[in-house]
């Protein structure tokens, strides 16, 4: 690789088409304000670099990022991107990381609204993100310890894993398909409407409205806190393990819960079951609505 070491770059495309190329101590900043610079360019390998100008990554093959800064004003940074690696390294900039594939990011700090949409085969782990639409539209994901604060996260996403997360969100997983959310905590409102092949292991769901025109759905050793209004319209296999508020009109399967507030079953099309657990000096189950 040719190294490049500590220079500025401020001109247009300024190393348009680059070849196994390493800038180091490196700065994308400067009055002549240029875009673009490391568009198409393949085998790239930036580190403590500081990226202050639009759309530097573009159309770019096998690119490594590393203990490096995309400010604000680094509009777009990664599109039309693949084999694309970034580990240590702030992502300010909106919209980055579009219609790219074959991704890891690796404790990052990401505050990027509409970050990430339509991306195929991400890996994410021990990093923090702040944005909205996140992820949107995007195909076999796999996060892991990774923090997230937004709105409308994870829609229409498929084919995912998330590990030992925490997602404070609203309207997360809408439309998604096939997710499995393990060890994680999700909060937020209007949780996985409309979602197919949603399942959660073990975790602890937050806020109003959760998992509402479902299908596929199932929650195993899970928590639910200040959730109402849960399951309606849903196909659902549950099994919760604290109290839930109330439980309204699920479509079809069963949901096994300690105890439930208030149970809505008031559409004649809501053939789901509700079973509550008796306490542990009362053995057995007790079936507190069962619509065949």
């Amino acid at each position: 690789m040719k190294l490049i070491e500590a220079q500025t770059f401020d001109m247009e495309r300024a190393l348009y088409g680059s070849r196994d190329l390493h800038l180091k101590n490196c700065a994308f900043d400067g009055p002549a304000d240029g875009e673009s610079a490391l568009k198409e360019s393949s085998n790239i390998k930036v580190e403590n670099t500081f990226c202050n100008l639009r759309y530097p990554f573009w159309h770019d093959h096998m690119l490594q990022i590393a203990d490096s800064e995309m400010t604000e004003l680094c509009r777009a940074a990664l599109w039309y991107s693949d084999h694309i690696e970034i580990t240590g390294t702030k992502m300010y900039g909106i919209k980055a990381l579009r219609e790219c594939s074959d991704i890891r990011i690796d404790n990052c700090d990401i505050v990027s609204p509409e970050f990430g949409w339509s991306v195929k085969n991400i890996t994410m782990t021990d990093t923090k993100a702040e944005s909205e639409y996140f992820m949107m539209r995007s195909e076999n994901l796999r996060f892991s310890n990774v923090e997230f604060k937004g709105k409308y996260s994870f829609q229409y996403i498929k084919n995912a894993v998330f590990e030992n997360c925490v997602f404070d969100t609203k309207d997360a997983f809408w439309h998604g398909e096939n997710i499995t959310v393990k060890d994680s905590v999700v909060k937020g409102e209007y949780l996985a409407w409309y979602s197919d092949g949603l399942t959660l292991i073990n975790c602890r769901i937050i806020g109003t409205q959760p998992f509402c025109y479902c299908r596929n759905l199932r929650l195993v050793n899970c928590e639910m806190i200040d959730t109402d209004l849960c399951f309606e319209k849903s196909e659902v296999d549950a099994e919760i393990i604290t109290p839930v508020i109330s439980i309204k009109n699920p479509a079809a399967g069963c949901i096994r819960v300690p105890s439930v507030g208030e149970i809505i079953m008031d559409d004649e099309n809501a053939k789901g079951q509700i079973i509550t657990t008796e306490p542990k000096e009362k053995k057995g189950e007790q079936k507190i609505c069962c619509c065949a």
